[in-house]
């Protein structure tokens, strides 16, 4: 059964856990994980046309159209970046052991306290398999913030906001600054944090600079518990 968190007759916004795909991947329906788009329309008996999606490992909030129009308005907020997605990240220590050496990343140390602030820009490219910096890449801008370390088990926690929305960004950004992310060994993590699941979660949507809000009865923002 899916966890319905909001439901009119143009959207809904439901909770993707780690580990389920959020629609088919582009090689078609992979039978070895369960596609939350899926899912859904087999429950409530309606076409969904996905938004955004997460990565397998991420859990969190996705935003589903439920016909033509509405679709094509949410994209348009994408496009403009009028939607604020705000993620909650566990991560390591800082350290760049992960990097390798031939690797031209600026290796600044970060003397972390809490409640810092950080605009961090790059250029993003992907293979098949992972995002890189590259010269030929997209612009990106990820928003971080550290409120502190993990008061039980000592992670360093973050909210991150992808400004742009590039492939693996956040996983990314977070790597080529030192802070890989529990459970990520795409990008330099070497603790498990349980099967096909990362510490990364998507736990706010926020649609307040959305003008049509109101005439499309989505509430200014919808947030879940963002503990991990």
């Amino acid at each position: 059964m899916t966890t319905l968190l909001f439901h009119n007759e143009h959207f809904l916004i439901a909770l993707k856990p780690a580990g389920v795909l959020t629609v088919p991947d582009r090689g078609g329906v992979d039978s070895a994980h369960p596609v939350l788009g899926l899912l859904l329309q087999d429950e409530l008996g309606v076409r969904l046309f996905p938004v955004h999606r997460l990565d397998l490992p991420v859990a969190g909030l996705v935003l589903f159209a439920l016909n033509a129009e509405a679709h094509k308005i949410a994209n348009t907020w994408f496009e403009e970046r009028r939607v604020h997605k705000t993620y909650r990240a566990w991560t390591h220590p800082q350290s760049f052991a992960h990097i390798p050496a031939h690797v031209g990343n600026p290796r600044h140390v970060i003397a972390l306290s809490n409640g810092m602030q950080f605009e961090w820009y790059g250029k993003i490219d992907r293979n098949k398999r992972r995002a890189f910096e590259s010269p030929r890449g997209k612009p990106s801008l990820t928003l971080a913030q550290y409120p502190g370390r993990h008061p039980t088990h000592g992670h360093l926690v973050w909210d991150v906001e992808p400004v742009t929305g590039r492939p693996h960004q956040l996983r990314l950004d977070l790597s080529r600054h030192g802070f890989a992310i529990v459970g990520d060994a795409l990008y330099g993590s070497t603790t498990n944090f349980g099967p096909e699941r990362i510490a990364l979660k998507a736990f706010r949507l926020d649609f307040s600079a959305i003008v049509e809000t109101e005439r499309l009865g989505l509430p200014d923002s919808v947030q879940i518990d963002p503990e991990l």
